[in-house]
């Protein structure tokens, strides 16, 4: 996964070589970047509290509060 820097003032997220990075993460994409199954995942959602935001049906995962969690669960292991 790309590093990502923020431009002051802006919500936008951009990698280094420019391109536009999403801010949210489907289910299928976190499984990928975790190298978990999609269903370890949503394990993760419901019993170890991975945070998700709903627009309907729809389930994604912030690409900030992601490695927020992760860090947060490694301190406490």
């Amino acid at each position: 996964m790309a590093t990502a820097k923020q431009e002051t003032g802006s919500s936008e997220s951009r990698t280094r070589s420019g391109a536009l990075q999403p801010l949210l993460l489907s289910i299928p994409e976190v499984a990928e970047s975790l190298r978990l199954s999609r269903a370890k995942v949503y394990r993760l959602i419901y019993y170890e509290g991975l945070p998700v935001v709903h627009f309907g049906r729809a389930v994604r995962v912030s690409v900030l509060a992601l490695p927020e969690w992760i860090e947060q669960r490694a301190k406490s292991a």
